[in-house]
């Protein structure tokens, strides 16, 4: 549903700023119907990439199709076709949700009985049945963010693009926001392309995507994800986090990472951590603070991922359902 084919986006220079690569030679593909998440720490480059599908940006390099039209040779079928909610609110928080709905349905030609049954459909997973005349700078965050997903899912979009939705949301609220966004996209046989910084909002979708200064670094399902750095991991807390580390790897051979202040040892197999916990344990107990065993969850995925040097292809692309 989505095609990006050896995209590339270079900021030019000034005299005093050199030009920037944000996006390098970029492939990806989004199947019909999936729930997909893209991330990557500041800088890696899916801002520019969210702003190119949106047609905010031409990219210097390569091609885009959304449901079968070429983004740039084509861009009114894809409006057609695509549903976008910004990080930044786009409702006006001087108008009341109806008068909000009813601008966003002129803009689309929706007048009408077409019009009526849309924002009923449109807003029957909301709270805010009760509230149509209520101006939207009086709701809550997680009441307004609601606001601007009925409008977008009123012109019935076949692909929808959220930009860190859930920005500014208390844990409530974005939780309820994400169960009624995965109960329309599974309802609607949506294609979503969500980018996030909050991995639990991962857990639950179809593919995670991972970027690092403009390059692909992981792109599969979150099982997968997890599966790249084993089924366990040792975790250790020392008052002096390298020199532990380095003699981890001198006296017992074995693979650690520093990650802020611990100390990591990822590649363990299921069933060997115990043993292993004990031994560091047994050998270096006063220089520990703390050591545990846990199961890596995504967050462990892209502070192992993005902490590696980015490589000239992506680590856990699938590379037959991407087309390359």
């Amino acid at each position: 549903m989505i095609t990006i084919d050896s995209l590339t986006h270079i900021y030019p220079g000034t005299r005093k700023i050199p030009a920037r690569t944000a996006i390098s030679a970029l492939t990806l593909a989004v199947e019909e119907g999936e729930f997909v998440i893209l991330s990557g720490p500041n800088g890696s480059g899916k801002s520019t990439l969210f702003r190119i599908l949106c047609g905010l940006a031409l990219p210097s390099a390569g091609r885009i199709t959304v449901a079968g039209f070429d983004l740039f040779a084509q861009p009114a079928k894809v409006r057609g076709v695509l549903g976008v909610v910004f990080q930044s609110p786009a409702v006006d928080k001087h108008l009341s949700v109806a008068e909000n709905l009813a601008i966003h349905a002129d803009l689309y030609g929706l007048s009408g009985a077409t019009f009526q049954a849309r924002r009923d459909e449109a807003l029957n997973w909301t709270d805010l049945a009760d509230r149509l005349d209520q101006q939207v700078a009086t709701l809550s965050g997680g009441l307004a963010r609601q606001v601007e997903l009925a409008k977008v899912l009123m012109t019935n979009p076949r692909v929808l693009l959220l930009d860190e939705p859930t920005t500014g949301l208390d844990p409530v609220s974005r939780r309820n926001f994400l169960d009624a966004l995965h109960r329309l996209q599974k309802a609607r046989g949506m294609t979503v392309l969500m980018t996030s910084h909050v991995f639990a909002e991962a857990d639950d979708v179809d593919r995670v995507a991972i970027m690092r200064e403009g390059k692909l670094l992981a792109y599969d399902s979150p099982q997968a994800l997890k599966a790249m750095i084993g089924t366990e991991m040792v975790v250790v807390q020392a008052k002096d986090t390298e020199g532990l580390a380095a003699r981890l790897r001198a006296d017992m051979g074995l693979a650690v990472r520093c990650i802020g202040d611990e100390v990591r040892l990822e590649e363990t197999e299921n069933g060997d951590s115990l043993p292993l916990l004990e031994k560091i344990l047994d050998r270096y107990r006063p220089e520990i603070l703390s050591i545990s065993i846990k199961q890596p969850g995504l967050d462990d995925v892209f502070v192992h991922v993005t902490s590696r040097a980015v490589p000239d292809h992506a680590l856990a692309i699938d590379l037959k359902r991407t087309g390359t």
